[in-house]
């Protein structure tokens, strides 16, 4: 499919200046040190950077706040939130409006799904992953590097590998199907349903969860866990009270490297849900992709980076050092 992709001239001279502006920091900085600072070895990740993100986001931030001629307009963010309110405002009779009106806000239901389905992954990655890093963080354990490098493992592999993996799994014939069948389970069914988009995504994103959560417990002093229980705390109390506030930041990092990539994905639902109920991520590129429409597709793209940004920064004011590593 070819795409009529096009950017006015202002943006062109904008990225132009600033690809001239760094070759010129660049040189200001070897004149200035007399040399190559060590600083400097930076400057490929900056300029890649510069082309690959801060290029694209200005390039969404144009097309959401444009029309396909070009000029300014505020309709593609109201079309995401009233995604009849284009059709409503050129309807040429109150009977139309009504009908359009009585459609709903069809964007908003693979918003809310997408942020649900990210939620529950989010919190069922969580549970799990806790007490595997508790498990994997103990000093006393000697198989504590063979179970990373267990999780490790499976992340070496294509996203859509493992997925595919998953579909042998959950297919009406599969292991899994027949195992629940075996246990009384006649009617079991996976594929195509939500439940297997929402293991898939646990799946997937787990050990994005596990290992900020065992870098910081790892990390911990042992003399705080016997500073514990030398004042009277039994096990369990030391882990509510002194090792989870610590694992904090583990925790928080966790939480954000799972549900940044659960809000967004589209590959899963595909695979496993059968896009029966389409996720935003579907939504964004079938806008791209079938309906040609960069406008709405951006717009949409925009809404999903600022919920995410807020999100980003609720949870980073339980980490504001960014003691859990990740992002």
């Amino acid at each position: 499919m070819r795409y009529d992709v096009t950017l006015p001239w202002w943006a062109w001279v904008l990225m132009g200046l600033g690809l001239a502006a760094f070759a010129a920091m660049v040189v200001v900085s070897v004149r200035r040190n007399r040399g190559v600072k060590r600083s400097l070895f930076a400057a490929p990740y900056t300029l890649w950077m510069i082309i690959f993100t801060i290029v694209p986001l200005i390039i969404i931030v144009y097309y959401a706040l444009t029309d396909a001629s070009g000029n300014f307009t505020l309709n593609n963010l109201r079309d995401f939130w009233d995604s009849n309110y284009s059709r409503r405002a050129g309807a040429s009779s109150p009977a139309i409006q009504a009908r359009l009106a009585a459609r709903g806000m069809s964007n908003m239901e693979p918003l809310l799904y997408s942020l649900w389905m990210a939620f529950l992954c989010t919190v069922i990655c969580l549970v799990l992953a806790y007490p595997t890093a508790l498990f994997m963080a103990d000093r006393r354990m000697k198989r504590a590097s063979s179970l990373v490098i267990l999780f490790v493992v499976p992340m070496w592999m294509n996203v859509t590998l493992r997925t595919y993996a998953m579909r042998i799994l959950m297919v009406d014939d599969g292991p899994l199907i027949n195992f629940l069948r075996l246990i009384g389970f006649a009617d079991a069914q996976l594929m195509d349903t939500p439940t297997a988009v929402l293991i898939g995504m646990v799946y997937n994103f787990l050990p994005f969860m596990i290992f900020p959560i065992y870098t910081v417990l790892s990390k911990l002093d042992p003399a705080l866990l016997e500073a514990s229980s030398d004042l009277g705390a039994s096990p369990g109390r030391s882990l509510i009270k002194v090792t989870m506030p610590l694992s904090i930041p583990g925790v928080v990092s966790g939480i954000t490297m799972v549900f940044m990539p659960a809000v967004t994905t589209f590959t899963l639902n595909v695979m496993l849900g059968g896009s029966k109920r389409l996720m935003l991520g579907n939504l964004i590129e079938q806008t791209f992709t079938k309906q040609n429409n960069w406008n709405m597709g951006s717009a949409m793209s925009l809404v999903m980076m600022v919920l995410i940004l807020i999100s980003l920064t609720i949870l980073r004011k339980a980490d504001p050092n960014n003691e859990g590593g990740g992002l």
